[in-house]
């Protein structure tokens, strides 16, 4: 098995508005390390978001390949993409994306689902990754019933149930008050202490200084790769 949990080469990605074609990707290579923490930086525009789409394989590139976990993932059908976000992706999302009517513990257990895990199976999994997270004595409780912060526990927990290859953040502190958004941080940073690989995209300087590399992009190149 490589040590790179994702290969990517010369990954274009181009986007039509009406007669005019937008290129937003042009041309990027970058392989990521099983373990790695990294964090995705650059300002509004520069396509560190279509960059994470396509890490997550909720889009697909115009041209180029991307290898995740060895296997080709740039000419799927939307099936395979959807079984791989599945079962290698943990996705964090900064508006925390639960299911309002359910409790933690089932907002949790909800890939494992799709994953067609056994009622047992799900509930052992989904109390262990819960207690991991700090929230022990919330399994029961709705999401109107716990803060900002416990969501965005849940909604870590739920990326980790399956064991993915990948976490990937998506400005995962956006919405906290920034000593909630410290101690979310803190729990990416054990995630990672335990050989999880971290992939974050932030536009914070002090979110991005917890990974320990940091990729700029810029106009849709990769301007600087710099180990933190």
């Amino acid at each position: 098995m490589s040590e790179n949990v994702i290969e990517i080469r010369n990954i274009i990605r181009d986007f039509k508005l009406g007669q005019e074609t937008v290129h937003v990707l042009k041309g990027i290579d970058l392989d990521i390390k099983r373990g790695e923490y990294v964090a995705i930086m650059g300002p509004s525009g520069s396509g560190k978001s279509t960059l994470m789409n396509l890490l997550g394989c909720l889009d697909t590139p115009t041209a180029g390949s991307y290898l995740l976990n060895g296997k080709d993932v740039s000419q799927m059908a939307d099936d395979e993409l959807a079984n791989i976000r599945n079962t290698e992706i943990g996705f964090v999302f900064q508006t925390f994306n639960l299911l309002p009517r359910t409790t933690a513990l089932d907002n949790v257990a909800l890939p494992m689902i799709y994953a067609g895990q056994s009622k047992k199976n799900r509930v052992e999994r989904a109390s262990e990754v819960l207690t991991d997270v700090g929230l022990a004595d919330r399994m029961d409780h709705k999401p109107n019933q716990l803060s900002g912060g416990q969501r965005q526990r849940v909604a870590v927990g739920r990326a980790l149930v399956n064991k993915p290859s990948i976490i990937l953040a998506d400005e995962p502190t956006g919405n906290l008050d920034s000593k909630t958004g410290e101690e979310i941080m803190g729990l990416f940073d054990e995630i990672h202490s335990k050989g999880n690989t971290v992939i974050m995209v932030t536009h914070e300087e002090d979110i991005a200084a917890h990974a320990k590399r940091v990729i700029r992009l810029r106009d849709g190149i990769i301007e600087s790769d710099t180990l933190n």
